[in-house]
């Protein structure tokens, strides 16, 4: 990576702080992106102390114009862009009786769009640099979640949107990874929507069984470097992803009992 610029969206916490790291320890120059203006200085900080070669912006990936800019302000800052890694999201925790349809367009805005739109604007750079996209996905986006649909919806169209994209762009030499990481220890459901559009909160699964962020981030690099097609991790995910290609009605029954056992789960 060395020498390459990675511009990573939504990489205050989580999978994409440790992107930011593991990707900036391989030698890449690194660009993130998050709301949280705190969140952002700390993380730039971290980075810095590791000298890694950064660059922070405030945008949210929601809004067409933030993400125009973020993409500005990395080729201002680095002269070209050779990897975009689209990994800000948030996700729900309601049935979709309950939830307010704000929560689904929020959910659509940040996950699909701020993939779209940031693929965008970055799009050229990346044709000039034969780079790399990568959506991080989720289980989600192969087999729909009860109490999750949002979540789910958004996933399923971010990963028709880079299967569409990387089949126009095979002529071009650009590599698109989508990747699903299953569940890992992250704070994406401390993040998640309640019915009503609040923030859940505490998470309700125990993250201490699952595979961390770190892990997850060297699995990336290893597979934007391969140019790997798609990347699906943990045993749990999987197994998801066959039984649900292979065994739907199985998956449907599975799925259901295993999010009604959830603590607190609103899946009856």
């Amino acid at each position: 990576m060395k020498g390459k610029v990675v511009l990573i969206t939504g990489a205050t916490s989580g999978i994409g702080r440790a992107c930011a790291l593991v990707f900036g320890q391989a030698g890449a120059q690194v660009v993130i992106t998050g709301r949280d203006e705190a969140r952002l200085a700390a993380t730039r900080q971290e980075l810095e102390q590791q000298h890694i070669a950064c660059h922070a912006v405030r945008a949210d990936v929601g809004v067409e114009a933030d993400s125009e800019r973020a993409v500005a302000e990395t080729i201002t800052a680095f002269g070209r862009l050779d990897v975009l890694i689209n990994n800000a999201g948030i996700s729900m925790r309601a049935m979709f009786q309950d939830a307010d349809l704000g929560v689904i367009q929020r959910l659509m805005q940040t996950n699909f769009f701020g993939t779209v739109y940031t693929t965008k604007f970055a799009l050229p750079h990346l044709l000039a640099s034969k780079g790399s996209i990568v959506g991080i996905s989720s289980i989600a986006g192969y087999r729909g979640l009860p109490g999750r649909t949002g979540y789910s919806a958004s996933k399923f169209a971010m990963q028709g949107f880079l299967e569409a994209l990387r089949t126009e762009l095979l002529p071009q030499g650009v590599h698109v990874l989508v990747a699903c990481p299953g569940f890992t220890a992250s704070n994406i459901r401390q993040t998640a929507l309640a019915a009503d559009g609040s923030a859940q909160g505490e998470s309700p699964r125990d993250e201490g069984q699952m595979m961390t962020s770190e892990e997850v981030a060297h699995h990336l690099l290893r597979a934007v470097q391969q140019r790997r097609r798609d990347l699906v991790l943990t045993a749990q995910g999987k197994l998801t992803v066959f039984l649900n290609k292979w065994l739907p009605g199985l998956a449907d029954r599975l799925v259901l009992n295993h999010f009604r056992k959830e603590e607190g789960s609103p899946v009856k």
